[in-house]
């Protein structure tokens, strides 16, 4: 079986971890400065703070942003769903608008038609890798007062037209560093933000860095990423150029190995100067195809695949809390009904692709053929 994704590990990552171990420092520990101050250098920004998970980061920007209940933040329904629930955590709404065809990205032109007079931020996802284009979402935000959030969860890596890396504009950005990212820390995740010192402070329970360790002085949360992850950050960071070069050859053999499948839709390619952080390689079967057949019919091949992803607003959810239906948003449920994820990581062969586009033409022209 060729599996979904497969981490990078060896031997720097264990003596990291060794490191940590035999210090006995395994949480709140130097390890955790260190990942942070790398990862700063690493994007080109002042600061960050490293916690449990995207999810977590996520929650903790919007909060740091000023979000209210009853307020509305507007955002994509094509992702995955914590970039929604992280405002429902904070009993606001999430509006969605749809997205563009060929990114997958927000729309901006539906973002500005969704903002109301409760709206207070915006939350784009940088899908799969793929920079949104947060320009023209800025200056939505500069004319009607709002925030900005980036979940820059699967971007690692991805540059604008203008050269500036995603998650390092200025906006709040979060990253993700599960096992299937382009750099992983097992669970974890990491967040841009000037707030440093309130994102430190509820990551702990709301403690602040100069108080005991009993005393709090505010909401927070136990949303603290370990020390032994943050030792797998900082050897995956010593690397990860070589890491995402690795998965841009492996997308590029699977453009040319997929290139002449009829009706298959590749994911986009670069332009206009922007530059995508390969996280996973998704392609949209064509119109009609059963998904979950050809899924389980990959399977018998040896090949791994899964559904990537399911419209949000369309999960029983967000249907039973506000009333979500079909229809609303036609490019995101059309892409989410023929979207799947295939193998992808960057010790993939040119055999292993290979098998992959073997197996999938056999399968879809089968389906189309019955």
């Amino acid at each position: 079986m060729i599996p979904l994704a497969k981490p990078v590990l060896g031997q720097r990552e264990e003596e990291l971890v060794l490191e940590v171990l035999r210090s006995g420092r395994l949480s709140l520990g130097p390890m955790l400065a260190r990942f942070e101050e790398a990862f700063a250098e690493w994007l080109g920004v002042p600061k960050a703070s490293a916690v449990s998970s995207g999810t977590a980061g996520l929650h903790l920007a919007v909060r740091a942003a000023g979000i209210e209940a009853g307020d509305e933040v507007v955002t994509t329904p094509f992702s995955f769903v914590s970039s929604a629930n992280c405002i429902v955590y904070e009993r606001a709404k999430p509006v969605f608008c749809d997205i563009d065809p060929r990114t997958l990205d927000i729309d901006p032109g539906a973002a500005a038609a969704a903002v109301s007079e409760r709206t207070t931020g915006l939350l784009p996802v940088h899908i799969f890798g793929y920079p949104a284009d947060v320009p023209a979402l800025e200056r939505i935000a500069a004319e009607r007062g709002l925030w900005v959030v980036e979940d820059a969860c699967e971007a690692l890596g991805a540059r604008h037209a203008d050269g500036k890396a995603v998650g390092a504009r200025g906006n709040q950005a979060v990253f993700a560093f599960y096992a299937n990212k382009q750099i992983t820390t097992g669970e974890g995740g990491i967040v841009v933000s000037e707030h440093k010192a309130r994102i430190d402070s509820e990551r702990n329970q709301g403690r602040a860095a100069d108080m005991g360790w009993l005393d709090h002085d505010r909401l927070g949360f136990n949303y603290r990423l370990s020390d032994l992850a943050c030792a797998l950050g900082v050897a995956q960071l010593e690397r990860a150029g070589d890491l995402l070069a690795a998965r841009a050859h492996v997308a590029a053999m699977y453009g040319q190995a997929l290139a002449e499948l009829e009706g298959i839709e590749l994911p986009c390619p670069d332009q206009g100067g922007d530059r995508r952080g390969w996280f996973v390689y998704v392609i949209q079967l064509p119109r009609g195809a059963d998904r979950d057949a050809t899924i389980e019919a990959l399977r018998e091949r040896g090949v791994d695949s899964k559904p990537y992803l399911p419209a949000i607003h369309l999960m029983s959810f967000y249907r039973e809390r506000f009333g979500h239906r079909e229809g609303e948003f036609p490019v995101a449920e059309d892409v989410a009904a023929r979207s799947i994820a295939l193998p992808f990581f960057p010790q993939m062969t040119e055999g292993e692709v290979a098998r992959v586009a073997e197996a999938l033409e056999q399968v879809v022209y089968a389906s189309s053929r019955s």
